[in-house]
């Protein structure tokens, strides 16, 4: 699979993907650096700094406290550790307790400063969790805040960089459409001009080389457009004129005495040429009037192929394997070509096959014949 093969096809897709790209990676580098490195290193950090605490409240206590020194030992934890102290009178922990995975560094670090078993869990509906710490005459519980173990900034950074990253991508969506737009104008208005079609409202925005586009692209219909009119202006005029020694020269034979087969055969190459000059004349008219409408050009072709061999037998039409679909073509255009057909003489010609073939492609559908 090759790296075009999965690329976005249109101009829309390929800018938004420069910018989304980018986005993702930096997303995904910064919130892995966080939580790898800084989220990590934090806290161990904060790991340690509780464990000693935990440690130099241990050593005060002693491995069996009194209870004079129990309740001095709480009162300092509440006042400089911020630490609740409570006293389990001989109890006894339970062995191979499993301890939560999120303690892993808090659990390290307690054994290396503490050489007492103990147990870690949190407690439930709340934002502490609790130490018990085994001593020779009970259990010290000892209850701590979430926050001198955890940093609560973190799940705020990974919101704020993600929420951060969907509004300014979302702006830049907003931008990216007004940049697009006048490209994909001037694209539809190029392949309108292509079809033959004339182009309206088509006006000049976008940066700077989009209207220089646009600009060169309406100086080119307009040369277009001024060549295709001085092209059926000078066929009208060319046939106009023709059209004066026709008529004389039809006068003169009319005049004539003589009836044989040169005049016959005369007047029917003057009736042929007349019939071709009419047929110019037409297409310079109705190639400046005639708008394009939807139309069967399979259809149009059976109707030419019936009013030229009505009994079927010099031309055959073959039914297309695809359908041919309806498009917008000009239908007279179309007749005036069955009509130009008709001048040429089919004598020789034992069979004639015309097929008409449909080849799509991936903007539009083009019809050859």
């Amino acid at each position: 699979m090759r790296l075009r093969d999965i690329t976005p096809k249109s101009l829309f897709g390929r800018m938004l993907a420069i910018i989304l790209v980018p986005i993702i990676l930096v997303q995904i580098i910064s919130v892995s650096i966080f939580y790898e490195r800084h989220w990590d290193w934090v806290s161990r950090h904060m790991s340690k700094n509780l464990a000693k605490d935990l440690g130099l409240l241990i050593d005060e206590l002693g491995n069996e406290p009194s209870k004079d020194q129990r309740a001095l030992s709480a009162i300092r934890a509440r006042q400089y550790f911020d630490i609740i102290f409570y006293w389990l009178e001989g109890g006894i922990l339970q062995p191979n307790q499993a301890i939560q995975p999120e303690f892993k560094n808090f659990r390290n670090s307690l054994e290396a400063r503490i050489k007492e078993p103990f147990y870690l869990s949190s407690l439930e509906n709340s934002t502490q969790f609790y130490v018990d710490i085994q001593l020779g005459n009970g259990i010290v519980r000892m209850h701590i805040d979430n926050k001198r173990l955890f940093l609560p900034t973190a799940i705020t950074f990974i919101m704020w960089s993600v929420g951060a990253s969907v509004i300014l991508f979302s702006i830049a969506i907003i931008f990216l459409r007004g940049q697009v737009r006048p490209i994909l104008r001037l694209a539809n208005a190029a392949r309108q001009i292509g079809f033959g079609r004339d182009v309206e409202n088509f006006n000049i925005e976008g940066a700077t080389e989009v209207r220089i586009a646009g600009r060169a692209f309406q100086a080119m219909r307009h040369r277009i457009n001024k060549q295709i009119s001085e092209r059926t202006s000078l066929l009208a005029g060319v046939s106009h004129d023709l059209k004066t020694p026709l008529t004389r020269m039809r006068l003169q034979l009319a005049v004539m005495e003589i009836q044989d087969e040169t005049k016959v055969e005369f007047e029917q190459e003057l009736k042929e040429l007349e019939q071709m000059i009419d047929g110019y004349l037409e297409f310079a008219r109705d190639d400046r009037e005639e708008q394009m409408v939807d139309a069967s050009l399979f259809k149009l072709l059976q109707q030419a192929v019936k009013s030229s061999d009505p009994s079927g037998k010099k031309i055959n039409i073959l039914v297309p394997d695809d359908n041919i679909p309806i498009f917008p073509i000009q239908v007279q255009s179309i007749r005036r070509t069955k009509k130009a057909t008709d001048v040429m003489p089919l004598k020789e010609t034992i069979a004639e096959e015309m097929k008409a073939t449909a080849t799509p492609t991936i903007q539009d559908q083009r019809t050859t014949l």
